[in-house]
């Protein structure tokens, strides 16, 4: 059992998807959050229903900062393209 950042429900691990922060310098310095759906990437990870309301939430929240250790708004629109592949 794991809980989405999003919503904060628990739900089972396979129901939810696996995001890792990313450092990025281009354009500007900061960090991304990236999608981990085998869950193989390297460091701490944070598990979010792949829903625009829970991915909004998260975003909204600052729930992906807390959950991942990171300061600053993240960049999402990897999971943000995710998302408009799931549609």
């Amino acid at each position: 059992m794991r809980t989405c950042v999003g919503c904060r429900r628990r739900a089972e691990q396979t129901a939810l998807l696996r995001v890792v922060a990313s450092d990025h310098t281009d354009p500007v310095p900061g960090w991304s959050v990236v999608p981990d759906p085998r869950r193989r990437r390297p460091g701490r990870g944070a598990y979010v229903h792949l829903t625009p309301e829970c991915v909004t939430a998260a975003t909204t929240r600052g729930a992906f900062g807390r959950a991942l250790r990171r300061a600053g708004r993240p960049d999402t629109t990897a999971l943000e393209a995710l998302l408009g592949q799931s549609d």
